[in-house]
């Protein structure tokens, strides 16, 4: 399921917020200010404490310990409908749909290869991406650790990105083999582990969990024109701002000023959803990299590489390739 809302549960914010409480890091009153009292955090907002966050820790591997100290209180109540399902295999499946509850900046998707699986991060991260993604595989690690009662072994964490500290500092924090520079960003673990039972297992409020996450879901597409631009996008990508305000009934100014109320901009959410699909068709491997810049809208294949570059930090063709190993 793609992201449905640019924006973050509050609750996730409040894990940077205590974090930093617990470190003694004074974070801007301003920007403490724009994060009380919301619904939704908008992205652009969690951009500016991620930043503000890790440089004030001066620590590499702020996100790595960031990601092992997250509780599923954290996680909202997409984290207590995860730890209720019956099985890991339930729960990952839960995951992959109900991930946007938690917060855009990527999605996730369960792989499997024969006897090995894998739990993929797809992130689509402007700010700290590095420091973000090993919040996110750590937190993953640490919470299927414990809604197994401990049982979750994984073989291994890759990463796409090159190590942000000595390797001796992450075997330090995490007691699995790690890859770095892999391409991609996941967790892997052998497929008999889908069948682990969950400590928290309780189906008739999973049901219920569902339910309320159903219609949070639905209530996040409704009200958001973050969304509804995403679907404009998606459905023509190669339409510009114009075109699209258009189609939602206003001009393109309009839909500027509308959109920065978000702490949006009709650029980023373009480029966000142009990243989404062509990742999604590198992956599916029926057109060449030419036809997919075509497709997305780009004036030649060179354009749409160095885009491409800069949202994953590697070529189409080496990410196709990663994408099918492992």
């Amino acid at each position: 399921m793609s992201s449905v809302d640019h924006s973050v549960t509050p609750l996730y914010a409040q894990a940077l917020l205590q974090s930093a409480q617990r470190q003694g890091i004074t974070l801007p009153a301003d920007l403490i200010a724009r994060l009380q009292g919301n619904e939704r955090i908008p992205l652009a907002v969690q951009d500016e404490l991620w930043e503000c966050y890790c440089e004030l820790a001066a620590d590499p591997l702020a996100g790595l310990r960031l990601g092992l100290d997250i509780q599923v209180g954290h996680l909202d109540s997409a984290g207590m409908l995860l730890v209720t399902c019956e099985t890991l295999g339930e729960a990952l499946a839960e995951q992959v749909e109900y991930a946007p509850l938690i917060g855009a900046g990527g999605e996730f998707q369960l792989l499997r290869d024969g006897d090995e699986m894998a739990i993929d991060y797809l992130p689509q991260l402007k700010v700290r991406q590095a420091e973000r993604v090993e919040a996110v595989l750590a937190g993953q690690l640490n919470l299927t650790r414990w809604a197994t009662g401990g049982r979750f072994t994984p073989s291994g964490i890759w990463l796409a990105h090159a190590p942000l500290a000595p390797l001796d500092d992450y075997r330090a924090l995490i007691d699995c083999p790690l890859h770095f520079e892999a391409g991609c960003n996941r967790i892997t673990f052998s497929a008999d582990q889908l069948e682990l039972p969950q400590i928290q297992a309780n189906s008739a409020l999973r049901d219920h969990l569902r339910q309320l996450a159903d219609q949070t879901l639905a209530s996040l597409g409704q009200h958001s024109l973050a969304a509804e631009v995403q679907a404009q996008v998606r459905s023509q990508p190669r339409w510009g701002k114009e075109r699209i305000a258009e189609q939602l009934g206003l001009s393109g100014r309009h839909l500027n000023r509308k959109l920065a109320e978000e702490g949006l901009s009709f650029k980023t959410l373009r480029e966000s959803v142009l990243q989404e699909m062509a990742c999604q068709a590198l992956q599916q491997g029926r057109l060449s990299v030419a036809q997919i810049a075509e497709q997305l809208g780009f004036s030649d294949e060179n354009a749409f590489v160095r885009a491409f570059r800069r949202w994953q930090g590697e070529t189409p063709a080496r990410y196709r390739a990663s994408r099918h190993q492992a």
